[in-house]
């Protein structure tokens, strides 16, 4: 039995702690519900054991678990961006990489929203809806679009990478890169340096994967025994909506738009990019996600590292496509509740606003409810009235921010092959996967 489950793949593994935080998660509610909290006291000490198993060790678990990914973003980010830069041969691909990918992340988030609103009207969830909240939201005031730009560029790098402010981290590494690459034998010499580190952090991300499946588990787990089902089906007309629309746009909007724009085969994209989504559901962070972003887009897909390492952290950052879908259909959900008629120009601001703040406050702690906030105030809506979905946001920003991930290896995709960056025969090799712990990194050339 132990044999079997070793030769599982990784996805298999962390799928099936997954399926056991959620079982345990809903089992230990259900205990608490109907036997209570049980005290005992040991060396004169008191004990909770819903404390104790819940805010304890679970607690404690998944937090580690978070901990290890996130400490690995700015360092992965950094050094392999640098790797990247430094690799390529023509500076002016540089800006045509930015280009497209901003645009891409920006179409795809305005194809959201729009998709989310259509689908708002038809199905009309608020309609009929009558709810009284005891929560109170207070909305956070949003920089201004002038100091998210000014915000970008860091006046101390090291205190960027101490803060883990990923837009100014890039910025950064982009103009170091950039210096490695114009500095003659001196940068190549350098940038050896950086190659070989990068192979270091990349063999630390797959130490971590393989101890994924128990940070997944206390993370499902800890989720479940706290959430419960009533606060779902109070608000199940909203839930079902939310979760349908976003599973629309991950394997509808998505593959066509990899076809359309690539030619490559969507359904070897989704295959490839079941990992790293869920582990984004798992974690809700694209942050902490992203160093399995980065290995799947390289490794799986064959994006080349000068592509990836520069599109993968970028998505993390301003692809919103997720949040905006939850904030076409809260929009529309929260103006039916109040009885409140929005017109055909309303639901545009909508669109445009929800688009723009998708880069305006990516690096805004909260972002999802802060930019539903915006979107809200922009066609006069009580900001109050995110009140009402607090309850069930934490399960839908888990799908949200899988379907990012998602998004993020698209765009990868697609940007690559205009530029001629990716390799097809490992984008269609279905042995080029993370999954295997076995996997030699040493065939990994981390400058594309």
């Amino acid at each position: 039995m132990i044999s079997d489950t070793k030769n599982l793949s990784l996805t298999a593994r962390i799928f099936i702690g997954m399926l056991g935080g959620l079982v345990v998660g809903t089992a230990l509610r259900s205990l608490f519900d109907e036997q209570g909290d049980f005290v005992f006291t040991l060396f004169s000490l008191t004990f909770s054991t819903q404390a104790l198993l819940v805010e304890g060790g679970l607690h404690v678990l998944g937090q580690i678990f978070v901990a290890s990914l996130k400490m690995l973003v700015v360092p992965l980010v950094f050094v392999s961006l640098i790797c990247g830069v430094s690799g390529l041969s023509d500076p002016g691909k540089l800006g045509r990489l930015g280009g497209k990918s901003v645009l891409l992340y920006i179409s795809t988030t305005a194809i959201a929203i729009s998709t989310a609103v259509f689908f708002a009207l038809l199905v009309s969830p608020g309609e009929g809806v009558s709810m009284v909240t005891d929560t109170v939201y207070s909305a956070s005031a949003p920089p201004s679009l002038a100091q998210v730009i000014v915000n970008i560029f860091p006046d101390n790098p090291f205190n960027a990478m101490a803060e883990g402010n990923m837009l100014q981290v890039i910025v950064f590494a982009l103009l170091f890169g950039i210096a490695l690459a114009l500095s003659g034998d001196t940068g190549k010499r350098l940038a050896s340096v950086f190659a070989d580190l990068n192979q270091v952090i990349m063999k630390l991300v797959v130490i971590l994967m393989n101890l994924a499946p128990y940070g997944v588990f206390a993370l499902m787990a800890k989720l479940f025994a706290t959430i419960g089902f009533e606060t779902i089906l109070s608000l199940i007309k909203y839930f079902v909506l939310v979760l349908g629309v976003l599973g629309f746009h991950a394997f509808v909007t998505y593959p066509i738009l990899l076809k359309l724009l690539s030619g490559l085969n969507p359904l070897i994209l989704l295959k490839k990019a079941r990992e790293a989504a869920i582990f984004a559901f798992s974690t809700a962070s694209s942050s902490a996600t992203l160093p399995v972003t980065l290995e799947t887009a390289i490794k799986k897909l064959g994006v080349s590292n000068s592509v990836a390492s520069f599109t993968v952290p970028l998505g993390s950052n301003i692809n919103m496509d997720g949040t905006a879908i939850m904030q076409g259909v809260a929009t529309v959900f929260i103006a039916q509740v109040y009885a409140v008629d929005l017109s055909a120009s309303d639901y545009l601001m909508v669109v445009v606003t929800a688009t723009l703040a998708s880069i305006g406050t990516a690096g805004v702690p909260g972002v999802g409810l802060i930019m539903l906030a915006m979107v809200l105030a922009q066609v006069n809506l009580p900001v109050e009235g995110i009140a009402l979905i607090i309850g069930v946001d934490r399960i839908l920003d888990m799908t949200r921010t899988a379907v990012n991930v998602v998004g993020d290896c698209m765009v990868s995709c697609v940007v690559a092959k205009n530029e001629n960056e990716i390799d097809t025969q490992i984008y269609q090799n279905p042995r080029a996967d993370l999954a295997n712990e076995e996997l030699d990194l040493d065939d990994f050339n981390p400058r594309g």
